[in-house]
């Protein structure tokens, strides 16, 4: 998705088994980033995640981590969602002057 680097957006995710069925995992997914220098990742609490640019432009991929195993074990499954931060809405600018003419 495209972000603007002035707006945040709610980042759910939902796990599926092999036939595409929604499937559990154990506890709470984790949230995170291949690029904290270029998103934020705040975990809600409640399986959900808020995603903001923190200033640079660029594309990032927002994780999340869930248990598939429902017991003693650990069985990660990784979703990938990546998000390209673009500039925002204009709210000032420059203006250039050439040289002087003769």
């Amino acid at each position: 998705m495209q972000l603007p680097d002035d707006k945040s957006v709610s980042a759910t995710a939902t796990f599926v088994d092999v036939k595409g069925n929604a499937a559990q995992v154990e506890g709470s997914p984790v949230w995170g980033t291949d690029r904290p220098d270029l998103l934020n990742v705040v975990d809600n609490g409640n399986g959900s995640a808020t995603v903001s640019p923190v200033g640079l432009l660029g594309s990032g991929q927002v994780t999340c981590t869930g248990d598939a195993d429902l017991g003693a074990g650990v069985v990660s499954v990784v979703l990938l969602g990546t998000v390209e931060v673009i500039a925002g809405t204009a709210v000032g600018g420059t203006i250039e002057f050439g040289p002087p003419s003769p």
